[in-house]
């Protein structure tokens, strides 16, 4: 009896609103649906991201100008530095490393020595390397471009391979997520300096697969052969740090993908016959999307300082290699730039993510 009486009612309110000399009224355009306001809409969101970007510019400044100062006065409360005489010639004499750290603007306070080191700092000037005497930027620039085509070259095929595997073990059995988990879990778990050495002693040594170290072989190439050559004795270390770096991500993706499969477009998408294939690529990776670019922002940094262990292992010339000595000898100029390199590239990284998800989802400002 309630059910007829609901559609009684529901029948009476569609007549009573059909005899309604308002209902064949056209309803006026509202003010977005027309051009003046898609204009005035595009203009206003064209100023909502200039005064974003410019918050963001103010913000790399401000932290750029804080890690600058903190990171300067760390590096000089240090105990020991480049000029002690057991890091030197011990027959130097003392008047000699005086003039050094005159020549280096080491004998000025420390207040002035931050001021000159920041205005070459603002000019792209990270100063002269306590060891060798060239200057920084030169010294970064001969080796940075091996270490990004090592770093980069396995960033992307860890965020292929980790989503592949974390949504297919969400969407697998039992048994094959299984296989998938134990094997992510001892991406996890293995050290990069082990399964490096490992790998060395067994398939470079014992089966003379692959080079032992270098960049180069003993007999000098040119032309595509000296790419292939170089994409060899690549094979050993980018391998490794897929192997070390997918466990994590994999683990993480599987997380999310099956919160995604919780949901109830999900459960009415597979009720309407949406295969697994379309499931991925309609509702999965889409919803993966704001996650895969949050994470890569935060991977910038790791293009320059993700490869340090593994440079020193197989002797590669590259950036890792190069702040691991300079750490060594406290060169302190080529730390402080290497330093500053990646703190740039982590605020860079965070602030591209924030810009690419609000482009792909606009309601993101709400929590910016």
């Amino acid at each position: 009896m309630i059910l007829t009486m609901l559609i009684q009612l529901l029948r009476s309110s569609q007549l009573t609103r059909s005899n309604s000399p308002y209902h064949n009224l056209r309803r006026k355009p509202s003010l977005f649906r027309s051009g003046f306001g898609q204009s005035a809409a595009t203009v206003w969101y064209n100023l909502f991201m200039l005064k974003l970007i410019l918050l963001k510019i103010r913000y790399i400044v401000v932290m750029m100008l804080m890690i600058s100062l903190i990171s300067f006065l760390v590096i000089h409360a240090a105990p020991n530095s480049f000029f002690d005489a057991s890091g030197l010639n011990p027959n130097i004499t003392p008047e000699a490393i005086e003039h050094m750290k005159s020549v280096y603007g080491l004998d000025k306070p420390l207040a002035v020595q931050y001021w000159m080191w920041l205005s070459a700092l603002v000019q792209f000037d990270f100063g002269l390397s306590f060891a060798s005497g060239e200057k920084v930027i030169d010294a970064i620039g001969d080796r940075i471009g091996i270490t990004l085509i090592m770093n980069f070259a396995a960033m992307v095929l860890i965020f292929i391979l980790s989503l592949r595997l974390g949504v297919a073990s969400a969407m697998a059995s039992e048994r094959e997520a299984g296989v998938i988990k134990q094997l992510s879990l001892l991406s996890y778990a293995m050290p990069s300096f082990y399964l490096a050495l490992l790998l060395v002693m067994t398939l470079s040594f014992g089966l003379g697969w692959f080079p032992i170290s270098g960049l180069e072989s003993f007999e000098p190439k040119s032309g595509i052969a000296h790419y292939l050559d170089v994409a060899w004795h690549l094979v050993l270390p980018v391998g490794v740090m897929v192997f070390v770096g997918f466990g994590s991500l994999t683990l993480y993706i599987r997380s999310l993908t099956i919160d995604i499969l919780k949901s109830d477009y999900i459960f009415f998408a597979r009720a309407q016959g949406v295969d697994e294939k379309q499931l991925k690529q309609l509702y999965i990776y889409p919803n993966l999307k704001p996650f895969i670019i949050t994470i890569l922002g935060l991977s910038l940094p790791g293009l320059l300082g993700g490869s340090v262990i593994l440079e020193q292992i197989f002797s590669i010339d590259g950036m890792g290699l190069l702040f691991y000595q300079s750490a060594l000898s406290r060169d302190y100029p080529v730390i402080m730039g290497i330093m500053m390199i990646g703190a740039f590239l982590t605020l860079f990284g965070n602030i591209a993510a924030d810009l690419i998800l609000l482009r792909i989802n606009p309601h993101y400002k709400k929590s910016l």
